[in-house]
């Protein structure tokens, strides 16, 4: 389960923090059916009008819940998603960063044991546009995220948000926003969201926000050449020098692979559209997009 759905029962580890107060409270105004959180120094309480558990396997037997956002401290998400995993969660979305690389790989080997989906470690969130969202992408902002059928990929919060607003300003509106997240190792790739959102029928479009580095992009090529919805690319660093290390952590260059041009002619190979810049997304989806 990729995209989260308004009618989806979210439980919110780490609810009681400063950021999980605010950002939980933002996503209960969108619309986000979070039905519970976890601190166990906290559990038997109540925060933001909903109940506090000591843990989520505690969270699981009283309320039962879908999803679970992870605001929790680097070296405590291991313990934290292992929680969630192990009573059954279907979608963990950890916006930690700087978590130790064995235990991101601990905890990506149970998900794909259990069937769960993980966006991150070091993810933005993902947006569901019109109905929910989760972490700390500003949904709520209608000029970033107007309803519309046009799904968005895109390892970077920053660079996501804008092309988000790029086409809203060409007119059009979003379906889902997917934030892969910035880590070496992520749990959802490019090619798992754009197997979702092919699959999911308010999206027509979709337009996947690359960089360079990894060969995440290469991979989803193959899958996009036989899509009947088109699919427009923006891939990051063009300019950048092989070799160096640019942007994420995940982002360096190595030879002919993971680069902007062997990412570029993938995907054109593919009949993907890759833009020269982020505002040019208009252009691209009018030309694409059916009438």
């Amino acid at each position: 389960m990729i995209i989260v759905r308004k009618q989806h029962r979210v439980l919110i580890q780490g609810i009681t923090g400063k950021q999980g107060t605010f950002w939980t409270e933002r996503m209960q105004d969108y619309g986000t059916n979070v039905i519970g959180g976890v601190n166990p120094k906290k559990a038997d309480s109540e925060h933001c009008g909903v109940p506090v558990y000591a843990s989520a396997a505690e969270a699981m037997r009283e309320i039962e819940f879908d999803a679970s956002v992870l605001f929790i401290p680097p070296l405590g998400v291991k313990d934290a998603a292992l929680d969630a995993i192990g009573v059954g969660a279907k979608n963990l979305c950890i916006l930690t960063e700087h978590i130790p690389v064995q235990d991101v790989m601990h905890l990506m080997a149970a998900a794909n044991e259990a069937g769960a989906a993980i966006t991150g470690p070091n993810t933005a969130g993902s947006v569901t546009v019109g109905e929910c969202f989760l972490g700390f992408m500003p949904a709520f902002n209608e000029r970033i995220f107007k309803q519309g059928c046009v799904g968005v990929i895109s390892r970077s919060g920053s660079l996501g948000t804008l092309m988000c607003q790029n086409i809203v300003s060409a007119g059009f509106g979003s379906s889902a926003f997917i934030g892969l997240g910035g880590d070496p190792i992520i749990g959802t790739t490019t090619l798992d969201a754009l197997e979702a959102l092919d699959a999911d029928g308010g999206t027509e479009a979709v337009v996947i926000v690359g960089e360079i580095g990894g060969a995440m992009e290469e991979e989803a090529a193959g899958y996009a050449a036989g899509m009947s919805k088109p699919v427009i690319a923006f891939i990051a660093g063009g300019a950048a020098p092989k070799g160096r290390k640019m942007g994420h952590a995940g982002a360096i260059v190595m030879g002919n692979r993971g680069t902007y041009e062997s990412k570029k002619k993938a995907l054109e190979a593919a009949g993907v559209s890759v833009l020269a810049t982020p505002s040019h997304v208009g252009d691209a989806l009018k030309e694409r997009m059916p009438t």
